[in-house]
């Protein structure tokens, strides 16, 4: 096997063995030493991908950011042209993946709160999220409710996979979509009232 292909394989390992860690025991158990023991691997080869834990933890991140995306990105496309519709693919599929695997959601939604690299890391995915979700709206509100929705979602999902919100998966997607739904009416409103 080439050098090349080597390095990328360890490289893979060790971002497997962080995404375990932190999505099972935290930042608190999610050290060099523990990734390297879980691979198997001497410390120089975590110091030939990365330059600190930081490194590693948002490259864990942003790993599971952009498979997030891609997931996304195809129940939006199956969803069809209805913003209600492709509103309701989003949320689900968003719930699913967290749900499906709870290790990405916390390394999504609850780690990054205790580490500044990782932290920084999610503020940045939100802004662009934010960005996203807010396109070319009605200025200034179209933000602020983009901001509320991507915030809101990502505090519902936390406290729904903590068990502080006791529903279905089915019903969280139902209620989260009428309140999205209802919040995109009310922006629409409040811009053209604006306007007016």
């Amino acid at each position: 096997m080439p050098a090349a292909d080597r390095r990328a394989e360890r490289r893979t390992l060790l971002i497997d063995a962080a995404f375990e860690l932190l999505g099972t025991e935290g930042s608190a158990g999610t050290t060099v030493r523990a990734v390297c023991q879980r691979t198997r691997l001497n410390p120089r080869y975590f110091y030939e991908s990365f330059e600190d834990l930081d490194a590693l933890v948002v490259a864990v991140y942003d790993r599971v950011v952009d498979e997030l995306g891609v997931t996304v990105a195809v129940a939006q496309e199956s969803a069809g042209k209805s913003a209600a519709s492709r509103m309701r693919a989003t949320i689900a599929c968003t719930v699913e993946f967290v749900d499906e695997d709870r290790r990405r959601g916390r390394v999504l939604y609850v780690e990054a709160l205790g580490n500044e690299a990782l932290n920084r890391r999610r503020i940045e995915a939100g802004y662009r999220v934010i960005d996203a979700v807010a396109g070319t709206g009605a200025g200034d509100i179209s933000r602020v409710s983009a901001a509320i929705l991507v915030g809101g979602l990502s505090e519902l999902l936390v406290a729904w996979l903590d068990g502080r919100i006791d529903v279905t998966r089915e019903q969280l997607v139902d209620d989260a979509t009428a309140l999205f739904l209802a919040l995109g009416r009310a922006t629409a409103g409040i811009a053209s009232q604006r306007r007016a």
